[in-house]
């Protein structure tokens, strides 16, 4: 609930204060928290890497393949060159304070795009100037899409062979459906790119090809400001034109303006695309090489010119816990304080540490938090910021921050803490299902218990991983997100945790679901320890599209099934929609309606109903056409134009479909869909069928029913 506005008395004059106070921190008004999202090599961490060392923030530029990257922290990262976990870092730019989430870009790591977007104002995309939109761009812009992140977009590697800007751009509008409009454009292109035309002051950003590669010091910059080239000045004012009336079109003050004069004032046209760009209704895009330095420091300029501060972003909204009511909290210093702990990770020097968003208030250390989940309080006893695998301890994290609470064994991911004077439940944050299972066990008995004890402690840092048991084997298995997510977790438990691990070959996560309307009634009458005991539960089960999981609904008169006992019965369905009755695997995309039921006031309880209700919900299964569902991947290929023939068969030949292929120049983009189980090995098959010139990615496209001949095979075993 909103504090009244007689007891809110804070202004940002006071808010500041405090900060400015604490000898680190920026007024809010100044502060931006934002994500870096793209496909897998798109250059996120570059860009990310030469943001921190331009504004000072590193003295030395880490490269991700030499495994220097401050970001890419992690030895797995390192050595494969890629971001598998989501960093956190803060550096300051014209008297800003950004706070920057360097997320992966890889599929079998969405989860962690998920979280990061879960809590950010802003983000920035980044494109390959020759790859342009790819599979893993769509997904992290949805993910976007989903949260309302304002986004700005750079175009990187326009030094390559076959970058092509307007290419890009005209895909980001038609793949993604995106407002883009471009703030710059490029002056040379491949090896003659040379820098970019400001569409907003007119003024070339130029740069010293001899010298672009050779900086070493955050205070020597080789961009060079001049007027614009008589080569782009016509294309220039024509893109100028363009983008005052896109921006005219979308903001209503602007227009007025644009009225009088077309040609808006620099002030004009940047008030206008900051209230367009935060109101999602247009998304700026800027371009340049962050390999070799350039675009960087305008890109940085835009991150604090258009991207908005917590107090632009809607107020964060949730529930009371306990009567379910809407609240809300502003960005502010000096509202009741929530937070959301958005990740888990176990640090081997500071222990247990819960990545925190502060919406609201200040979280202080030695204060008690309260945690709606648990409903108990927790003492804040280590207050840390964070830069990559840095730690700084601080007193206070205030509203709009991102930091971490060490040593809370309690908090899981999606954990909201708060006032207990004054609750609120935030909105958790949701993850995909697991398509993959990895069964694993310790070589030797002796490390059985800490085996155990590092999948427990990796699931709570991932909860994309899984652990289950077995029921027939015995076994132990880890479910994930992808070969690779399950072969990072291998080393993981060998390194960090020591302990040795055999592992079986990855198995795909199936599901079953049913194809038909079915009811069915179990009436559990039976005599149990000397006492009768009888319930009857009437189901009736119905399918659902694809995606839409479980829904539990219906609400039988009480003299049928009691208050008390429904939410037994709500446990026994989906006790037998875990199991399944095909091959054991989960029942999906079902909707379970409760009918009816009798009870005995004398013979009747939990036991009983909880009983009738998994046995009704089997036997419905069994006239419900029951199928199995597996995982389809949508698979994105860059080839040559000398092996897209081949490419082509074989896609066809793993039960896949072609669903498009584009031509740029001499390469081929094929995107195609094709069931995971097929696609077991497809690394060692693309560089054989392509001499090694192929790459490609692929990312859950959802499930789908199995051929009949398919299913009996693997039933049969």
């Amino acid at each position: 609930m909103m504090v009244s506005q007689k007891k809110k008395k804070s202004t940002a004059a006071q808010t500041a204060g405090a900060r400015e106070a604490s000898g680190r921190r920026c007024a809010l008004e100044r502060l931006r928290n934002l994500g870096i999202i793209a496909h897998i090599d798109a250059g996120k961490t570059t860009v990310t890497e030469r943001m921190l060392f331009l504004s000072g923030r590193v003295h030395r530029m880490g490269e991700v393949h030499q495994g220097t990257a401050v970001m890419d922290w992690m030895d797995q990262e390192k050595e494969r060159g890629i971001t598998i976990t989501s960093a956190a870092t803060t550096c300051f730019w014209k008297e800003h304070q950004v706070n920057i989430i360097d997320t992966p870009g890889h599929v079998d790591f969405t989860m962690e795009v998920e979280r990061a977007l879960r809590v950010l104002d802003g983000a920035i995309g980044v494109f390959c100037g020759v790859g342009g939109v790819q599979s893993q761009s769509e997904t992290v812009w949805r993910q976007a899409d989903r949260y309302r992140v304002p986004r700005l977009v750079f175009i990187n590697k326009m030094d390559r062979v076959g970058a092509d800007f307007d290419g890009v751009v005209a895909d980001i509008r038609e793949r993604l459906g995106a407002a883009a409009v471009p703030l710059q454009i490029p002056i040379g292109s491949e090896n003659a790119f040379r820098g970019m035309v400001d569409l907003v002051s007119m003024r070339a950003f130029m740069y010293d090809l001899n010298k672009v590669d050779d900086v070493h010091r955050a205070d020597q910059t080789v961009m060079d400001e001049q007027p614009i080239p008589e080569s782009v000045s016509v294309e220039a004012e024509r893109a100028r034109a363009a983008l005052c009336e896109r921006v005219a079109e979308v903001d209503e003050a602007t227009t007025d303006a644009y009225l009088v004069n077309p040609d808006l004032t620099p002030e004009q046209l940047q008030t206008g695309l900051r209230r367009a760009t935060i109101g999602g209704r247009l998304c700026p895009v800027l371009c340049g090489s962050a390999l070799r330095n350039m675009g960087i420091q305008p890109l940085l300029d835009a991150v604090v010119a258009y991207l908005p501060s917590p107090r632009e972003v809607s107020s964060v909204r949730g529930h009371h816990p306990r009567d379910g009511q809407v609240s809300e909290r502003a960005a502010d210093d000096f509202e009741p304080v929530s937070a959301l702990a958005f990740k888990i990770m176990a640090d081997p020097y500071v222990g247990r540490l819960a990545f925190l968003r502060v919406y609201s208030g200040q979280v202080r250390k030695g204060q008690n938090l309260y945690n709606p989940r648990t409903a108990k309080r927790t003492r804040v006893t280590r207050l840390l910021l964070l830069h990559a695998e840095a730690r700084e301890e601080v007193e206070t994290l205030y509203a709009g921050e991102i930091g971490a609470i060490a040593g809370m064994r309690e908090i899981a991911t999606g954990d909201t803490l708060c006032a207990e004077n004054q609750p609120i439940q935030l909105e958790k944050i949701s993850f995909p299902q697991n398509v993959i299972a990895m069964a694993i066990e310790p070589r030797t008995q002796a490390d059985q218990d800490r085996l155990l004890e590092a999948l427990e402690s990796l699931a709570a840092e991932d909860p994309s991983l899984k652990l289950f048991r077995d029921a027939e084997t015995g076994q132990t298995l880890i479910g994930g997100m992808g070969e690779l997510h399950l072969e990072i977790v291998r080393d993981r438990i060998a390194r960090e945790f020591k302990v040795t691990a055999k592992a079986g070959k990855p198995m795909v996560a199936y599901r079953e679901t049913i194809t038909q309307t079915a009811a069915a009634s179990h009436v559990f009458d039976r005599e149990i320890g000397g006492q009768r005991q009888f319930a009857r539960v009437d189901v009736e089960l119905s399918p659902l599209e694809r995606g839409a999981g479980v829904v539990v609904s219906g609400k039988p008169p009480e003299t049928e099934i009691p208050a008390e006992f429904r939410k037994v019965v709500k446990e026994g369905v989906r006790d037998q929609l875990a199991t399944g009755w095909l091959a054991n695997y989960a029942v999906t995309d079902v909707s379970v309606k409760l009918v009816g039921g009798a009870y005995y006031p004398d013979f009747s309880s939990a036991v009983a109903f909880r009983t009738a209700a998994t046995l009704a919900v089997r036997e419905a299964l069994q006239q419900a056409a029951p199928r199995i569902l597996e995982p389809w991947m949508n698979l994105e290929v860059v080839t040559p134009d000398a092996h897209l023939g081949d490419i082509l068969g074989d896609i066809n030949s793993r039960r896949g479909s072609v669903k498009e292929v584009v031509t740029r120049g001499s390469t081929q983009f094929v995107r195609a869909a094709a069931p995971l189980a097929a696609l077991f090995g497809y690394a060692t098959a693309i560089r054989s069928l392509s001499r090694g010139r192929a790459a490609y990615t692929m990312e859950p496209g959802g499930f789908d029913v199995m051929p009949s001949d398919l299913q009996e095979q693997l039933m049969q075993g």
